[in-house]
Formats: structure tokens, sequence, C-alpha cells
């Protein structure tokens, strides 16, 4: 047989494992759906039932420290502590961390708030860069603001958990605004197994697009620009589906950044949040998998399918680009430092499976992905693609996912109805359609990306431009870069 004969074999042969890679990736994905869906509708279930103010007045809900890392969040930082400020619950302190701004953060928070500089103790049970005030609030007690050298977003997180009073702490985004119970809902995992309970984390929505008063979402509505709404069904697919279906099996490896809560006690024994790593949250939760488990302690981490966070989506396809590779190359990392987890027996469904599915599936995927188009158009082009094939690799690659895609929707109105509009509902199923053909394989590139950025030693968080929220007026602040 000549190299041509040779060649065009290997080629059919990766066809082959192309499809049946999509075929594995989306058969998990389907039982990962049908898992999530029968969490879903029991939660809300139970929710309908629950009576949050006992939680907020019961003695037993332990009190929380809500940490907010700020860099360069002047067109949002304000909005994002009323938004704190107002939620139902007990008792609680709001840190906002001034990670070196070089914008206005420090004084939009000073002129908002009145704060003034205190003598307050800065001990540190994590390092961290240097501290270089601490300011207190002489409107409101429980906010305090920490103005510290830069060193990034887990440096600043390090920095908020040493000044923390409580036994909990609340990560949380300074581009972001909370719901008002959303805090009482992902702390009762706490409060039903306060010995196991060591994260939990509840649900990220986007914000473009709702309008937000006073630090609250007053009309939710979807945003008005299609790479924004893409992203609404992409997390909607992530969140309902793939979160909620790890936490189920006891083998949830990330809780989103924007909005966790976690033990204080058990982040300052594997020593705070590492700084090696752009995706603090994944690297996180991992090393607290690893360190309960080698400790045979019984813990659990847990996903809260509605305590509601909303957050600003890029806008622009640069944007997304830089965050997407950037998530990419923290995944990498996060994974690659714990490679022991995998199809390690000691770490039970985490070792044998929910790990090894992000190192195939989730780190690996987007080369494969991408392979595997590059492999049809040159199979195409040497006349080795047949009808019968083709259909099926779009029937494994697009339909599949689609399918998946819509699925997430419609669980999303049956359970929680955020988009009750009719318009709104249709929109979000053509977009499930439209997002196969042309923004996975973006996505799929960006995250290739991540892999050449790490040969090259290219790092860094990268500038997006934010627009800040739209204000319920209908007006929205002139958008800025923000790196």
């Amino acid at each position: 047989m000549s190299w041509v004969g040779y060649a065009a074999q290997g080629i059919n042969l990766f066809n082959l494992f192309v499809v049946f890679y999509f075929t594995a990736l989306n058969s998990i994905y389907l039982l990962l759906f049908f898992v999530s869906m029968g969490e879903v509708l029991r939660f809300v279930k139970r929710t309908f039932f629950s009576d949050y103010r006992q939680i907020m007045q019961s003695e037993m809900t332990w009190p929380v420290s809500i940490v907010v890392p700020a860099y360069n969040e002047e067109r949002t930082i304000v909005e994002t502590v009323r938004s704190l400020m107002m939620i139902n619950y007990g008792e609680f302190e709001i840190i906002v961390v001034n990670d070196g701004s070089d914008d206005e953060t420090l004084e939009k928070l000073t002129e908002a708030f009145d704060l003034r500089k205190t003598d307050k103790v800065y001990r540190r049970v994590l390092e961290t860069e240097d501290v270089r005030g601490i300011y207190g609030s002489l409107q409101n007690p429980m906010l305090v603001v920490v103005d510290k050298e830069r060193g990034g977003k887990s440096d600043a997180l390090n920095a908020g958990i040493n000044l923390s009073r409580y036994p909990l702490f609340c990560s949380f985004d300074a581009d972001s605004v909370i719901e008002d119970n959303a805090l009482l809902r992902v702390v009762k995992p706490f409060m039903e197994a306060p010995q196991e309970t060591v994260a939990a984390g509840g649900i990220v929505r986007i914000a473009n697009g709702c309008r937000v008063q006073d630090g609250r979402v007053v009309h939710i509505e979807l945003p008005d620009k299609m790479l924004p709404i893409l992203q609404v069904v992409e997390y909607l697919r992530a969140f309902l589906t793939g979160r909620v279906g790890w936490s189920v099996l006891r083998a949830l490896l990330i809780i989103s950044g924007a909005f966790g809560i976690y033990r204080k006690q058990e982040v300052i024994e594997i020593g705070g949040y590492s700084r090696e790593t752009v995706t603090e949250d994944l690297d996180l939760v991992v090393r607290l998998h690893r360190h309960m488990r080698q400790n045979k302690r019984k813990y659990r981490v847990v996903f809260v399918p509605d305590p509601v966070c909303w957050t600003e989506a890029p806008e622009r396809l640069r944007d997304l680009m830089r965050q997407r590779s950037r998530w990419h190359r923290g995944m990498v990392h996060a994974l690659w430092h714990n490679r022991g987890l995998m199809f390690n027996p000691r770490y039970r469904v985490l070792g044998l499976f929910s790990f090894p599915y992000f190192v195939i599936f989730e780190l690996l995927g987007p080369i494969i992905e991408v392979l595997g188009y590059i492999s049809v158009v040159v199979s195409y082009l040497l006349g080795l693609l047949n009808t019968e094939f083709f259909l099926l690799f779009l029937a494994v690659s697009v339909l599949y996912g689609t399918f998946l895609s819509i699925a997430a929707v419609l669980l999303e109105e049956l359970s929680f109805r955020r988009y009750p509009s009719w318009l709104d509902l249709t929109k979000l199923v053509v977009f499930s359609i439209l997002e196969n053909f042309g923004y996975r394989q973006l996505l799929a590139l960006f995250k290739v990306k991540a892999f050449f950025d790490i040969l090259w030693a290219r790092g860094g968080w990268g500038e997006m431009q934010r627009s800040g929220f739209k204000q319920s007026d209908g007006s929205a602040e002139a958008a800025e870069p923000t790196p």
C-alpha cells in the first residue's frame, strides 16, 4: 500500500475516532442532564415549601464574610456593594479588597459609603502582598474596604480571608449583583450538614440586557446583542446540566468564583487560594477534594441550582477570546498539578470518573474537536468523505449538542421561569440551534489558543471592556476598558 493509501486509511480511522469521541461526550452530557433534571425538579418542590425567614432568623445560621476582590472595577463596584447590603441574611460582613487598582475604584467606594481609614490590625494567616490601609464605613458598619498592593485575584481573596471574622466566607465578583435570598439558599447545605459541607455554589446568570436599580435586577430581559445571548444558552447548559449533575454524583470540581461559599478553616488548611493559577475557583475546589480525601474526612461539595448571581458577560469577540483562553489556561494548570487524581480509586467517583472526564473531554476536547473539523474538510477535498459518514458526524457533533442545549433551556422554563416572555423563550431555543454553527467552533479555537499561550509563556488576565449595568431608566454608563 502506498503512502497515499496509508494516509487515507489514517484519516478514515481518525474520523471514526472523532465520531466515537463526540458520541461519548454528548452521551455523558445526556446522562448528566437526566440526573440534573430530577434534582432540579426536586429542588423546586423543596424550595416551594421552604421558609427562608426561619433560616435568616435562626441562631443556628452561620454568619458569613463576603469577600469581593476588585481591580479597576469603578464602573460596577458601587452597585455590587449596594446589592450585597440589601440581601436577606442575619449576620454578615462585606469585605471589599481593592487590589492595587489604578482607576477610581477606591474613590468611588469612599464617596458612596463615606469611608474612613481605621487602625484595624491585619493578621497574615495567609501570605499576601502588603496592605496599605483598612477602611470602615460611617454609613454601614458591616462594610470593610482593604486597600492593598497589586497581587492578583487569588491574593486579594486571601487578604479578605485574613481579615474575615466568620467561619464561612463567600467569594463574590465585583462585576456582579445578587438576588435577595441567594445567600440564604446557598448557605442551607451548611445548615443541613454542618460537619460535612465544605463548599457550596450557586448559579451565575448573564446580566447583560437586564435592568439594575440600587443594586437589584428589577427587570430580566435577554441581551440585544448576539454574543451575550449565546452565552446565556451556554451558561444554562453548563450550570443546569453539568454542575447540578456532578453535584448529585458528589464529584463537583468547579464552583464559580463569581459566587461560592466555603468553610474558612478548611481553606486555610490547604493554604488558601493559589497565586499560580488564573482559575482560582477550580484549583481551590480540586485541592479541597484532595485534602478531605487524603485525611479521610467525610465531606461534600454542593451546587444549588437557584441562588442567583447576575454577572456581566463579554460583548466583544476579542474579550470573549481572552476570557475563555484564560479559563482554559487555568484548567490546564489546575488539572496538571492535581494529576494524581487521574483514575485513582482512592478518590472514588472523583478520581475514576469526574477528573478523567475533565481531562479527556474538557481539557483535550477542543483540540480533538478542531482536528475533527479539519479532518472532515480534508476528507472532502480528497474525495474520502461519503454521505453516510458526514450525516453521522453531523448528528453526533451538532444535532446531539443542539438537543442538549434546547433541553437545558426547556428545563429552565419548566423550573425557574427566569425568562417568562414567549419571545425570550423563542430566542433562546433559536440560539440553542445557532450556537452549533460558528460559536461553539470559535470557543474551541479560543481554548486551543490557550495551549499556545502556555507554550509561549503568555499569561496574564487580559483587558476586558465593560459597559456597566443597565440602569432601571434604560440608560447605561459609558463603556470603559477594565483589565
